[in-house]
């Protein structure tokens, strides 16, 4: 099954840097699993609520946009034009610094903020992000 990301490219559009969310923003749920594991494995639910989490939040940096799909069955997705973004803020918590993970807000034209929760190495997905912005200058 292709990702949201690949169907999304179009003509002479390609990915440039993957990003994914922190296993860290999952304890929750990792952890709730563990402690109701016993109770008629009612655990594995949260379990699955974590992986089916991880696995469908899906993060790009293309040579054109920066996408960002969140959701399984119920869907949000962000796509903003490299060439309309204004600037991309690091967020992160002292747990965030220490985990190596934090929150993204990018500001497009026209004051747009979309923020972006739980990126694992945020700092490397900026870099990624000012690389692509610089070569479509």
């Amino acid at each position: 099954m292709a990702s949201y990301i690949d169907n999304a490219l179009v003509k002479d559009e390609h990915v440039v840097y993957v990003g994914r969310i922190t296993v860290w923003s999952l304890t929750p749920l990792i952890v709730g699993g563990l402690v109701l594991l016993p109770l008629l494995g009612l655990g594995l639910l949260f379990w699955i609520m974590a992986f089916v989490r991880y696995k469908s939040t899906e993060l790009a940096i293309t040579n054109r946009r920066v996408i960002a799909k969140f959701g399984f069955i119920s869907r949000r997705t962000i796509e903003l034009n490299i060439s309309k973004i204004e600037g991309v803020e690091v967020m992160q918590s002292i747990a965030g610094r220490l985990f190596d993970y934090g929150s993204l807000i990018i500001s497009g034209t026209g004051s747009l903020k979309e923020p972006i929760p739980y990126i694992s190495h945020p700092l490397e997905f900026r870099r990624a992000f000012i690389a692509a912005q610089d070569a479509t200058t």
